[in-house]
């Protein structure tokens, strides 16, 4: 059986969906308004592995991945830039999708944005100032009032006394109590029209808590199976989702939360406050992107991912052997034969709480029987399991020979150096021969003879 680590409980807890053979999934997105770092890549490739580990477990998926498109640093940035609040966000959309296709994350069922969720965000908001769980400030915010809400610090495992003397706490005298949160943000006149709404309240727009519980309660239902995100959103994001959606709706909002480990550089956490981060797209014109997938995917979810190119350089290496197996025994795309062992070790190993780094060892198992064996059976196997994780999906040949990249060479240029090699070995000139060699072997560029001729592979 599945089993989840479940922050919620602090322990591994088997997978008991609400509605059987249903599982019901939000993650939280990107606030777009800069680039995709590494960090994000983790939390799109990680919670895609999970929702493809899911279907093929069995279960019908709805999978919610929302995008902020409304927060202070958006604001921000589009005053910067002199352009509009939709120019800016679409842009970085794009961006966003553009990194996550090349990473073969596969599109969330729903990719709700915030600014289309505001009606059911005030309808909410009213239901909590009904329930009195919310109050409208002097300066015109409408907060939420923490310690009403009975069982606050469940998730983080925080106390409100503890919380009260955190430097977390940011102290405003406008608020009852410096733990309350920002449900309604009172617009301002220097603000553009295209972020204010109108609310019984007055002009504002919504707090950043209060997005996640309406869109996942619209799209979802009041009570669903599973909420992920970064370890980072644990609190105060994912605290107040729970403040706020039990506290309007009086039932369980979600039975199983997950958190994926931080990135980090030189163990500090990767994040744009912090500048020391990476975008997707600088890391992809270095490495090819099922490298950074496979990078990301041979770790733990749980655990911490180090970011350094001597890791990356590892990836392609290992990923490198995977897809050699494969070229020595060609297959076609197959399903995969749960019965057989390695089928069934993988299985156990991502019913434990998704144990990627055993199911990787799996895969090396079967290239190893490919290598000794030239089985076409353990090629299947390989391939289609590799399938379940979004890795090894491309043609063997294709991936070995990869791309030509920055200042590499270009297909052409490797084909005419193999011909001039062909050339010199027929003229006995076995010295350039061996040059010719040498010199693609130092732009990266490995030659494989056979019986069959020579191939080549990008190092």
């Amino acid at each position: 059986m599945l089993k989840l680590y479940n922050t919620l409980a602090r322990d591994k807890q088997e997978f008991k969906p609400i509605e059987p053979n249903k599982a019901r999934m939000y993650v939280c997105g990107m606030t777009v308004y800069d680039y995709c770092h590494l960090g994000h890549a983790r939390v799109m490739v990680v919670f895609d592995m999970v929702q493809r580990w899911l279907k093929a477990s069995g279960y019908d998926v709805t999978y919610v991945r929302n995008i902020t498109d409304i927060d202070d640093k958006i604001i921000k940035r589009a005053a910067e830039n002199k352009e509009s609040i939709h120019a800016l966000t679409q842009r970085f959309i794009d961006a966003m999708h553009e990194d996550a296709d090349a990473l073969g994350v596969q599109r969330p069922d729903h990719e709700p944005r915030a600014t289309q969720f505001v009606p059911q965000m005030l309808s909410m908001i009213e239901q909590l100032e009904n329930n009195g769980l919310a109050y409208k400030a002097a300066d015109g915010d409408v907060n939420y009032a923490v310690r009403k809400f009975d069982g606050y610090g469940k998730l983080s495992g925080k106390s409100l006394e503890d919380l009260r003397a955190g430097e977390r706490v940011e102290v405003a005298s406008d608020k009852n109590d410096p733990l309350d949160f920002v449900l309604w943000k009172h617009a301002k006149d220097s603000e553009a029209d295209e972020v204010k709404w109108d609310s019984k309240w007055g002009k504002g727009r919504p707090g950043w808590h209060i997005e996640c519980s309406a869109m996942g309660s619209e799209l979802l239902g009041k009570h669903f199976d599973i909420h992920g995100g970064g370890a980072d959103l644990q609190f105060p994001h994912h605290e107040n989702e729970i403040a706020q959606s039990e506290g309007a709706h009086g039932c369980r909002y979600v039975n199983y939360w997950m958190h994926n480990g931080f990135v980090r550089v030189d163990n500090e956490k990767m994040s744009k406050s912090l500048g020391n981060f990476f975008t997707i797209r600088e890391v992809l014109k270095k490495y090819d992107a099922e490298v950074v997938r496979f990078f990301i995917l041979r770790a733990h979810y749980r655990s911490p991912l180090n970011y350094s190119d001597h890791h990356l350089d590892d990836a392609k290496g290992a990923l490198t052997r995977l897809y050699t197996a494969l070229k020595s025994v060609p297959v076609g795309a197959g399903a995969v034969d749960w019965n057989e062992v390695h089928a069934q070790r993988f299985k156990a190993a991502m019913d434990d709480d998704l144990n990627t780094p055993e199911a990787v060892a799996v895969l090396f198992d079967l290239a190893n029987e490919v290598n000794r064996n030239q089985s076409a059976q353990a090629a299947a196997q390989l391939k289609a399991l590799g399938g379940v994780l979004g890795l090894l999906e491309r043609d063997a040949q294709a991936f070995l020979q990869g791309g030509a990249g920055e200042g590499g060479m270009d297909d052409a240029a490797i084909d005419a150096q193999i011909e001039a090699r062909i050339a010199a070995k027929k003229a006995k000139d076995f010295a350039e021969a061996d040059r010719i060699r040498k010199a693609l072997l130092e732009a990266g560029i490995v030659l494989e003879d056979t019986a069959q001729g020579t191939s080549w592979r990008r190092a």
